[in-house]
């Protein structure tokens, strides 16, 4: 008998998960009473809020964050935390092991952020998980279902492991490829580079940018760009073909959370916070792309308060342009990397996304008891 029929035929119990668990409120810390320590502070985010030298739960414990954007953001810790702005899940062993009860709040993850209550602040509160109903199934058939999700989430664990190190990989390369003076530069023995300012390079489109029209926003699918991106849809369009936009002001210029040159193909509106720039062809704007977001631009840029990349200052900006057929070559490196570790049809990115769907799937249905 497999494990799905093994679930198909157990004897369950259905209990209301307060008669079953202990949901106790953390103590409340600040960063500036913690001592120095190395143990997790678990507050309302989904990572820990700081750090402390002391510990108020220790062993298997499940936490839900209490308050905040991530209120009802449940975890699993195998290790002393100290639970400040949330509270911890701890089932009767006799019933119930940890593990199966965090998988059993995971699956019902949506649920739980459906609890936040408050206008200001969101608070998700222990009377309101307390009514969740957990089937118990016995300890023998909870221990299983624990092994294969456990097996499940490895695996997942594994992949995101595989996609740092390969990102990391994809910098390390990017930042040599693109140090077009580096000996250690693969192509350094063919490279003749001409350092060309901006504006001698590429054609300036800025001119037909513009505002977006009033009406226009009307069940449209035609991207409407701003200065970090597609900011809505709309109905009409101003470009027509490949491009590469660059951030004009906002915060990012300096922050960089995001890339502040991206590329577009097809029909699109651009409005005035982003420049927009065409190139001879895909290697030589990809190249550039690349280029741009990789060096500091805070040399170019001006306004404290509001940083601008204005016109003048992104045409000084100086390039190093190798012959078209290494930047082809440069360009195709970079793309395989790029799709190995950002795409979402190919790459790491998809095999992670369609393993997790498939851990959703499995889940759902190791949890699925009939209710007799």
């Amino acid at each position: 008998m497999n494990i799905l029929q093994m679930i198909e035929t157990a004897e369950v119990e259905w209990k209301a998960l307060g008669e079953v668990v202990q949901l106790q409120r953390g103590k409340i810390i600040t960063a500036k009473s913690a001592s120095v320590g190395n143990i997790p502070v678990i507050s309302g985010g989904q990572k820990p809020a700081y750090f402390t030298g002391e510990y108020n739960r220790d062993g298997e414990t499940i936490t839900i964050a209490g308050s905040g954007a991530y209120a009802g953001f449940v975890m699993y810790w195998n290790e002393p935390i100290f639970v400040g702005d949330a509270f911890s899940v701890k089932p009767n062993e006799n019933l119930l092991l940890t593990k199966y009860v965090y998988y059993f709040l995971l699956s019902n993850q949506t649920k739980i952020f459906g609890m936040k209550k408050g206008s200001g602040v969101p608070h998700v509160y222990p009377k309101d998980v307390a009514n969740l109903i957990i089937p118990i199934p016995s300890l023998s058939l909870q221990k299983e279902i624990v092994k294969i999700l456990d097996k499940m989430t490895e695996l997942e664990a594994t992949l995101e492991a595989e996609l740092a190190l390969r990102a990391k990989q994809y910098q390390y390369y990017r930042d040599l490829l693109l140090d077009c003076e580096n000996p250690q530069n693969p192509f350094s023995g063919s490279l003749k580079v001409e350092w060309k300012t901006l504006d001698k390079i590429a054609k300036n489109f800025n001119s037909m940018r513009k505002p977006i029209r009033s009406g226009l926003r009307e069940k449209g699918n035609i991207p409407y760009y701003g200065a970090s991106g597609v900011v809505d849809y709309i109905k009409d369009y101003i470009f027509d073909g490949d491009f590469l936009l660059i951030s004009e002001d906002g915060a990012n210029l300096l922050a960089r959370n995001t890339p502040i040159a991206f590329s577009i193909s097809g029909k699109s509106w651009v409005n005035n916070h982003a420049h927009v720039l065409q190139f001879n062809s895909y290697a030589e704007r990809r190249f550039i792309e690349s280029y741009l977001n990789n060096i500091d631009l805070t040399p170019y840029i001006s306004g404290a308060a509001q940083p601008k990349l204005n016109k003048q200052n992104l045409n000084s900006i100086k390039i190093p342009v190798p012959p078209p057929e290494i930047q082809a070559k440069i360009v195709e490196i970079l793309d395989k990397f790029d799709t190995l570790t950002h795409s979402l049809t190919e790459g790491l990115p998809r095999e992670i996304a369609l393993r997790r769907k498939q851990y959703e799937y499995y889940r759902a249905q190791l949890l699925n008891f009939q209710v007799t």
